[in-house]
């Protein structure tokens, strides 16, 4: 298998693909609710919850839309610093919600005093945030965000986007007092695209069950009807929640701390040879992603050009996202790449630059 260095959809493993293969069981069938249950069960370690996971066939956009349909009647403080933050809002709006887009620069954090100020002045139901922005490979301080919203408005709740964080950075759900919190399959737990889990607490929970109009596909009231019978409304997606069982077991055998230093070392070789090269790191000191790293393309690389370079040899790197094109690129250690497979990345980005 060759690596590719994309911030999702990354390489699965060939153990895990293997596991989608099983014979089909009935979504409804007691063998399948024990493996949904089961699934369930380890999810949480991730989150680090005691509370519940609802496992969505859907990407993570799509619990996005749950959360400001279940959670807010109508006032929703988005916080964007990226691409991903932006959606959240759009999302939003689009359910017509009255939305306070609450702007940062793409390359600073969100500033948790910045949040509680727009509470004061504005209180809301919901505060949406994204704890790694995927466009920019900036990790947002969202247990300082979560202590900052409790303060000036403790009964207002904490949703966070961890599509590209989860399994691969910190998660400590209940500890920081975050409501609810998303993920998707297809980044740094190294799954097939298609799933998204979403952690979510009793008080969150309990808010929605005074929310009218929430929709039906993704009503987690009645998901958790289903849930607490080890099922879902709808057909679940049964080869990818086999797939889902198989690599927790992977993930947890590895351990959550092993796995979060992997990614670590990986994203700190990556900033070394940036800066080595004369490239410059776009998120600030202090709130760098550990699974996607994003730098500035100071040196006027093409980068489709590196892309036809790497190609045949089996990589590939992302171009930057959005309005960052050409002006930066991407390069995400998530997933099961390791150390070496950075190296040979890094060899082989260090060969094309020698060619031009």
């Amino acid at each position: 298998m060759s690596p590719m260095f994309v911030p999702g959809p990354v390489d699965v493993d060939a153990e895990i693909l293997q596991a989608q293969t099983r014979p089909m069981l009935p979504h409804r069938s007691k063998e399948y609710e024990e493996i949904f249950h089961r699934a369930e069960n380890k999810a949480r370690r991730l989150f680090g919850t005691q509370y519940r996971v609802f496992i969505s066939t859907s990407s993570g956009t799509g619990l996005q839309e749950a959360a400001v349909r279940n959670f807010a009647r109508e006032r929703v403080l988005a916080c964007v610093n990226g691409a991903f933050g932006g959606r959240w809002h759009d999302v939003a709006v689009s359910n017509g919600k009255q939305v306070v887009r609450l702007e940062f620069e793409w390359n600073q954090p969100v500033d948790p005093q910045a949040v509680a100020e727009a509470l004061r002045a504005q209180p809301s139901e919901i505060v949406t945030v994204v704890q790694n922005e995927t466009s920019t490979g900036l990790q947002n301080p969202v247990d300082e965000i979560a202590a900052a919203v409790r303060a000036v408005s403790p009964e207002t709740l904490v949703c966070v986007d961890a599509v590209s964080s989860l399994g691969g950075a910190p998660m400590e759900m209940d500890a920081w007092g975050l409501d609810f919190v998303l993920t998707s399959s297809q980044k740094a737990l190294a799954l097939p695209p298609g799933l998204a889990l979403g952690a979510t607490a009793d008080r969150a929970l309990e808010k929605a069950e005074q929310v009218p109009d929430r929709g039906w596909y993704f009503d987690l009231v009645r998901l958790e009807k289903s849930r607490l019978k080890n099922s879902t409304p709808a057909t679940s997606a049964v080869s990818l929640v086999y797939a889902l069982d198989a690599q927790l077991d992977r993930i947890l055998v590895e351990g959550l701390q092993n796995r979060f230093v992997r990614y670590q070392r990986m994203a700190e070789r990556v900033r070394e040879w940036a800066l080595a090269r004369g490239f410059e790191l776009y998120a600030p000191e202090g709130y760098r992603s550990r699974t996607v790293t994003t730098v500035v393309n100071t040196r006027g690389m093409d980068i489709a050009a590196l892309n036809a370079f790497l190609l045949p040899r089996g990589m590939r790197i992302a171009n930057g996202y959005g309005p960052l094109k050409d002006k930066t690129f991407r390069i995400a250690h998530m997933g099961e790449l390791t150390l070496d497979d950075i190296e040979t990345l890094l060899a082989s980005i260090d060969e094309f630059l020698a060619t031009g």
